[in-house]
Parts: structure tokens; C-alpha cells; sequence
């Protein structure tokens, strides 16, 4: 950031009195723009025991398989973003029933929500951001071919309960390994 979204004055990196990380300031009115995590929601839609999973048809990851998700939006609620995804990735209705992961990516500045939700019915539909719907069989999931780490550990998550009444909360964080010491 190189100027003041607010007065359009320059902006410098400082620490701001009482904070303790380095901030945007602004030189002018001393207005305070803070950066944060990009959230991104999502669905595990089930139908009678098979999960509904998107092909891509957008990057990244184009042609890889996918849960519904996306980027939650200002002034929606952590479900009705879900839900907003799923329609728009792969024209499903369903309802949810549990927050199932909650997976930080602290090197990249997102946290990714996947709520497990039952189908109102098996009707979807491809769009352009899914060029390839189906639902998939447990024994079916094609694990080679996930888009994303976070759609992969909610899965394997999800398969380890997927019997039971309730699946436990699925709460980590994904980073990279550490890079090895140069000597």
C-alpha cells in the first residue's frame, strides 16, 4: 500500500503505539489499514453416501477436483457464503449441518471453512467455474487429483467419521515444511 485509502496521502510502515506488528499508517491522518486473513468457504455436499465433488474450470488448479467454496464476501455469514458456492460452482441446493474443518494457511493469509451439508435433492449442474460434477463414492475419491491441501485433509477427515452421529471439528493448520539450514 502506497497511499491512504481514506485522505490519499502517503502511507509508511511503522508500528503503531500499543501494537506490536508493523502497519500502514498514514502520514497524514494517521488512519491505521490493517491486513488480514482472506477467508474461504465451502460445502462437503453428501447424497446417499456419495460426496459431490467440481472439476475446475478455472485457475488455479484447473481440472482438478474440488469441493464447492470460495472466497466468503463482506456481509455474509460464514454459511451463506457456503451456500452461495455451492450454487454458484455447481448449481446444488443444500443444507448444512455441521462445520466440519477449519484449516489456517498462515503463509498465504487464508483460513478455509468447510461445512458438511446434505443435498436437497441429487440435481446439479456444470458453470463455468466447474466444467465436470459428480458424486463420488468414498472408495471413488480420486486423492491423486485434489485441487487443494485443504479440501484434501477436510476429506480425509470426513472419511475417518463419516459413520458417526456427529463428526468431530477438524481445527489445523497447513505450513510449509522448514527449509533446510545452508551451510
Amino acid at each position: 500500500m502506497k497511499y491512504c485509502s481514506l485522505c490519499g496521502h502517503k502511507v509508511v510502515l511503522r508500528v503503531p503505539e500499543d501494537d506490536h506488528r508493523m502497519r500502514s499508517v498514514c502520514t497524514h491522518c494517521d488512519h491505521i489499514h490493517y491486513e488480514n486473513p482472506r477467508v474461504i468457504t465451502g460445502t462437503l455436499p453428501v447424497w446417499e453416501g456419495k460426496i459431490l465433488l467440481c472439476k475446475r474450470g478455472i485457475e488455479p488448479r484447473l481440472g482438478y477436483w474440488t469441493l464447492p467454496g470460495g472466497f466468503l464476501e463482506n456481509g455474509e455469514s460464514l454459511v451463506d457464503g457456503a451456500l452461495r458456492e455451492t450454487e454458484e460452482e455447481a448449481c446444488a441446493q443444500v443444507i448444512p449441518s455441521q462445520l466440519i474443518s477449519i484449516i489456517s494457511l498462515p503463509t498465504v493469509n487464508q483460513i478455509h471453512c468447510f461445512h458438511l451439508a446434505d443435498m436437497v435433492s441429487p440435481a446439479f449442474a456444470t458453470t463455468p467455474e466447474s466444467t465436470e460434477i459428480a458424486l463420488v463414492a468414498l472408495e471413488d475419491i480420486p486423492w491423486d487429483d485434489i485441487a487443494f491441501k485443504t479440501v484434501k485433509k477436510t476429506l480425509e477427515h470426513y472419511c475417518a467419521f463419516y459413520d458417526q452421529d456427529r463428526i468431530p471439528l477438524l481445527e489445523t493448520s497447513i505450513t510449509p515444511p522448514p527449509r533446510p539450514a545452508v551451510a
